[in-house]
């Protein structure tokens, strides 16, 4: 892997915080796209003796990382071999332990489904010193890239942000999926694709309606985003005859018909783009 160098270290440039040895950053990557990164990320990766990272992390951030540092796959990949999260929290301390400057990279958000915050318990318990380094999480950032707003003030005034799976695999036991439907009128929920049957079901039992407009955003930010629109009579059909993959999300409400005007990479590639998708202005009024 090739380390890229840059000049003056940015926290010194910006005056940001050091990472000192013994310390642990708990960082978040962002959704795919490294424009995304924040720059007290960046400046994180710069200083780290020790980068610990997560499955959708993409490589060109590892390159962002110091020249020597030690590059460390800890990633977690539904259905497939995946290191224990008591064992990630005991390296983190060991490293920290050792003197290293350590960066735990997160894709995402660290304490937005990133299980930042065991990990963070585990650092206090262990009497590590950390710090939190915020990321774009994909719910919000995805979206972005979609075309697809979490809110818009003419359509919502709240967004739901739910996990399609707890530790286990499973779909959360303890989800309230009546008042979800009944409460949220856009629900954006996170690594449920391969339970959308139950969740689907859920949802049309908790009252929605089955031609509400459903999108599955894939890969959200990176070369490989695909966007699917569909509704929720029909997305478990869409999802597999379009072969969605994972990691993807699930996008339920009246916000993604706004896409059809909202798609800006598309429009980069010469799609035009709706001005008013959900005929929300007024027509005008015709001279008598």
């Amino acid at each position: 892997m090739t380390i890229l160098r840059l000049p003056t270290p940015i926290h010194e440039m910006l005056g940001l915080p050091p990472l000192e040895k013994g310390w642990v950053w708990l960082v978040g990557a962002g959704p795919g796209d490294p424009g995304l990164l924040t720059v007290l990320a960046l400046a994180a990766l710069q200083q780290a003796d020790a980068v610990v990272y997560d499955a959708l992390v993409d490589e060109s951030i590892l390159r962002l990382a110091r020249p020597g540092a030690t590059i460390e796959y800890a990633g977690k990949r539904g259905g497939k071999p995946s290191p224990r999260q008591r064992d990630i929290s005991l390296r983190l301390i060991e490293l920290a332990r050792a003197g290293k400057r350590v960066v735990r990279l997160k894709g995402g958000d660290p304490f937005m489904f990133g299980r930042g915050g065991e990990e963070a318990l585990a650092l206090v318990e262990a009497r590590i010193p950390f710090r939190v380094v915020p990321g774009v999480t994909s719910g919000t950032g995805g979206l972005a890239y979609a075309g697809i707003p979490a809110t818009h003030r003419d359509v919502n005034h709240a967004v739901t942000f739910v996990t399609g799976h707890n530790s286990g695999g499973d779909v959360p036991d303890d989800l309230d999926w009546e008042a979800l439907g009944r409460g949220s009128p856009v629900l954006v929920i996170y690594m449920g694709l391969k339970h959308l049957p139950r969740i689907r079901s859920a949802v049309l039992a908790a009252g929605r309606r089955a031609d509400e407009p459903v999108a599955l955003v894939s890969h959200a930010t990176t070369p490989r985003q695909r966007v699917v629109e569909t509704t929720l009579a029909a997305v478990v059909e869409d999802a597999a005859a379009h072969a969605v993959e994972a990691p993807a999300l699930i996008v339920i409400g009246e916000v993604v018909r706004l896409r059809a005007g909202l798609d800006w990479l598309a429009a980069m590639s010469g799609k035009v783009l709706e001005p008013d998708p959900l005929g929300l202005q007024p027509a005008p009024r015709q001279r008598a």
